[in-house]
């Protein structure tokens, strides 16, 4: 039976973050990955493949809203052209995985690993046995309890069409959904029909609500149709299509349905049981220093019951293996703190969040002061023909970050900003005063604008 220090299971950002991490400070480490694919879903269907689509679509975009105000014709899309691209990236993932981990002297395991108690794996038959484990199986898209679900197409499946058919519908409000329509409401045909269907009140649940509505004023106006309190009962082959029925009758007819009510965690083939770690539906469970209930295992990215965001597993994975080195040399133990995790919906504009929503400060009853407009006419966005832009800046009465929300076209640097405030206790008197000389005009000097209702 071959021993290890370490052996981590999954290959994706969370796993191969950890095992550089360890084999990097000598420990013997090796991975295990069942998929066929190395890589995991960030870089082969996920936040990197998409971006591809992204990228293109927000030229489109902003094209199409410059029309008359400086562009004689906007842009055109090509989504066979784009997607050409994102198989040129993906498709060298899997052997560079490979070829990189080997390279740095991490042995590779091709299989599908399940512990036979805490101590061993299985992985075809062949037994390893290992001081530490770092669970990174990921997730993959849930099922949905439909009447010819068989029909649907998942978010993996979605980004690999060669072509967009003319009509498409998205089950489910979430932010995969949201992302993927506004993709092809921007690369796909002139003619299209796009349709989202939530069975809750309301889309992008975990988000703030005023947020959300501009989200969903700018999806409208580019010809996307949002349903919410829709149950879909079944999909029918209907011709060249389908037909969905909902809970309440209506019929819609379509050429494609997507699969977007989200992801799970990938965890039944572990046989976690064996090694006495508990999990739910949410995922595994673990502490802040990513343990699980059997303390040498570790659990990291979205197989755990944390925040499933590719930069979170990095993260995790970076604790799991400091808390593993910390065990061996019995050092003090790093933790995972997620009060200040950001997030950007690749919507156009774009929704970058961190820290919590006015709903959830309310409900906890958070005294909290805000700075908020959701009908933004300042030069930035004039000048890019954003019409539907604003934010909500939300402090504690000694001038902390509770949340920061910013729809935009580029949030990213803002919610950045807010992110490093939150982490570092920064007040906004202090992050005005930072930000008066950010280079001008910019969006990151708008903070100054955001922040001024709330100084003193």
């Amino acid at each position: 039976m071959k021993h290890y220090d370490v052996i981590v299971i999954g290959s994706g950002s969370g796993g191969q973050t950890a095992a550089y991490d360890l084999n990097g400070k000598g420990l013997n480490t090796a991975l295990v990955e069942g998929s066929g694919e190395p890589g995991g879903t960030c870089a082969l269907a996920g936040c990197q493949a998409k971006k591809w689509f992204y990228e293109t679509a927000e030229v489109i975009a902003k094209s199409r809203h410059l029309k008359n105000k400086g562009i004689v014709a906007p842009a055109a899309g090509d989504w066979h052209a784009v997607w050409k691209q994102k198989k040129a990236f993906t498709d060298q993932v899997p052997q560079n995985t490979v070829n990189n981990l080997t390279a740095a002297g991490i042995t590779y395991i091709e299989g599908t690993a399940a512990f036979l108690d805490a101590g061993r794996i299985d992985v075809g038959g062949q037994s390893y046995e290992a001081d530490y484990f770092v669970i990174a199986t990921g997730s993959a898209p849930m099922q949905l309890p439909i009447d010819g679900a068989e029909y649907m197409l998942d978010s993996t499946a979605f980004l690999a069409l060669e072509h967009l058919p003319r009509r498409i519908l998205f089950i489910g409000g979430g932010f995969i959904s949201f992302e993927f329509a506004h993709f092809a409401a921007r690369i796909g045909p002139e003619d299209r029909s796009i349709t989202i269907l939530e069975v809750a009140d309301r889309v992008l649940g975990p988000f703030d609500e005023d947020m959300v509505d501009l989200i969903i004023q700018a999806s409208i106006e580019d010809g996307m149709d949002i349903q919410t309190r829709t149950q879909v009962e079944s999909i029918d082959k209907k011709g060249g299509g389908f037909q969905v029925r909902t809970g309440s009758g209506q019929t819609m007819e379509t050429d494609l349905v997507v699969n977007g009510a989200g992801r799970v965690p990938v965890l039944e083939a572990l046989q976690l049981e064996n090694a006495g770690i508990k999990s739910t539906r949410r995922g595994i469970e673990v502490n802040s220093r990513m343990q699980t209930s059997a303390a040498h295992i570790f659990a990291v990215g979205d197989c755990a019951a944390t925040i499933a965001l590719a930069r979170i597993a990095d993260f995790e994975a970076h604790v799991a293996a400091k808390n593993i080195l910390a065990d061996k040399e019995k050092n003090p133990v790093p933790t995972v703190d997620y009060t200040s995790v950001p997030s950007v919906l690749f919507t156009y504009p774009q929704y970058g969040m961190v820290g919590q929503t006015e709903e959830a400060l309310q409900k906890e009853g958070i005294d909290y002061r805000k700075s908020s407009d959701i009908d933004l006419q300042w030069p930035t966005y004039r000048r890019v023909g954003i019409d539907h832009a604003g934010y909500k800046i939300m402090v504690s009465k000694y001038g902390r970050i509770l949340g920061a929300h910013v729809v935009s076209d580029n949030p990213a640097g803002l919610i950045n900003t807010f992110t490093q405030a939150m982490r570092n206790g920064t007040t906004v008197d202090d992050i005005h005063w930072n930000n008066i000389m950010s280079p001008y005009p910019s969006r990151e000097s708008d903070i100054i604008y955001m922040l001024s209702p709330l100084l003193g």
